[in-house]
Formats: C-alpha cells, sequence, structure tokens
C-alpha cells in the first residue's frame, strides 16, 4: 500500500464514530481544486509509511478506536486494498472507503465481500462536465456504475460535491441529484481555497453561506437528507 499519511485520531472523517484515518498515495484524477496535492501530485510525494508499521499502530487501538477511513488521492487504484482492508476488519474495526467512483470494479468487488461499513462518494459535477473537472478523461458510465452499485447495496453511504463557484452552477448542483436520485444523503462541501493542486484557484471565488443554504433547500425536495460543510 502507498500509504502517504496517516491521522491517528479524527472525529469528522466517520460520522458516529472515533476513527483513525489513512491517507493513500497516488490518483487517477487532476481536479485544480484539490485540497491534497502532497497525495496526486508525484513531484509533491514523500516516502510512504510502511504498511506493517499502520498495522502495528491499529492493534495497538483496539478498544479505544471504532473505525478507519481510507481516503486518498484515490484507494481504489491501489492493487492490494481488499487484502489490505481485510486486515483492518480482522482487528474488528468499521472501515469507510472515500473513493471519485472510477473504479466501479474494485467498488463492487468491497461491496460483494462485504469489506466495508461505509462509502462516500465525490461527484464531481454532471456527468458532461466530468473530463473538465477532474482534469483526466473520464468514462461517464462507470461513474454511473459506481453510483447504482452503492444505491443498491443498500450500505450506509454519502454522496457529496465540492461547491467551486467557477466549475458548478445551482443548475448543475440539481443535475447531480438526478445522477444520485434514490440516496439518502448528500453533502455540499463549501471549497476552501487555502491548499490547492492548480494555485489559481487560491483566488477562487466562492458561493456564500446564503447561497449554499438555497441550494440545500432546493434540493431537500429530491433528497432525505442535505447537509452543508
Amino acid at each position: 500500500m502507498k500509504i502517504g499519511g496517516l491521522q491517528k485520531v479524527s472525529l469528522i472523517d466517520y460520522p458516529g464514530l472515533i476513527c483513525a484515518t489513512i491517507f493513500l498515495q497516488g490518483c487517477n484524477f487532476k481536479c485544480s481544486y484539490c485540497h491534497n496535492p502532497e497525495l496526486v501530485d508525484p513531484r509533491l510525494f514523500q516516502p510512504c509509511i510502511k504498511e506493517n508499521e499502520v498495522l502495528d499502530f491499529f492493534n495497538t487501538r483496539k478498544g479505544k478506536l471504532d473505525a478507519v477511513t481510507i481516503t486518498g488521492g484515490e484507494p481504489t487504484i491501489q492493487d492490494d486494498l481488499a487484502p489490505f482492508i481485510k486486515q483492518i476488519k480482522k482487528m474488528g474495526f468499521a472501515v469507510k472507503l472515500d473513493t471519485n467512483g472510477s473504479q466501479p470494479q474494485v467498488i463492487k468487488a468491497l461491496l460483494d465481500e462485504k469489506l466495508l461499513d461505509f462509502i462516500a462518494m465525490d461527484i464531481k459535477g454532471p456527468l458532461e462536465k466530468y473530463r473538465n473537472i477532474a482534469g483526466a478523461p473520464v468514462a461517464s458510465e462507470k461513474i454511473k456504475e459506481s453510483i447504482n452499485s452503492i444505491l443498491k447495496s443498500e450500505l450506509l453511504h454519502e454522496f457529496r460535491t465540492t461547491v467551486v463557484k467557477s466549475q458548478l452552477t445551482p443548475k448543475d448542483i440539481l443535475k447531480i441529484a438526478t445522477l444520485i436520485s434514490g440516496s439518502s444523503k448528500y453533502a455540499l462541501q463549501k471549497f476552501v481555497p487555502v491548499k490547492t493542486l492548480n494555485k489559481k484557484f487560491l483566488q477562487e471565488k466562492n458561493y456564500s453561506d446564503g447561497e449554499l443554504e438555497k441550494m440545500k433547500k432546493r434540493l431537500e425536495k429530491e433528497i432525505p437528507s442535505v447537509i452543508v460543510r
């Protein structure tokens, strides 16, 4: 596993549980506003943390942590993701996966093997805008396949979108709601221009809290639970 970072305690990454968060190195998307450039741009990569060191740490946290969140980068591009999760599950931890949904075959396999307890998928925008926002070729049918697998699984889940004003209009957000129809939860994430893959986005203008709340109220007509964070 290419482990680029480990947050030993988090109260926000796994809803309702105390978790540790693993940050995996490498991503097949190059979103300009990405707030983890050190996990996406190979020029910024630091030496990886050894897998056995992370697992040894988890062994010492049994009974103290409830869960482990695996994020990135993009975890599903790692070849040994499933065996790694199995080792974590054997220790008794719940596992949450953060993904961009680009590898539906990996998501389906993890769901079929019941290796996940929670999954959060980033929805970058309406399908027609994906390539521009992701900064890489994206097969829209794969994004739809990942969404459908998550919805059919009935697993605890969250779809979420980082709302960047120059990238997404309120109408785009409504299109996303249609794309994830049937979901129980959708999160609008306010873009925070503190650290970005493309430094031009440090000057990005944001939607106001009021504008985001207006989007939220409109979305609540389609999705049971909508949050702004």
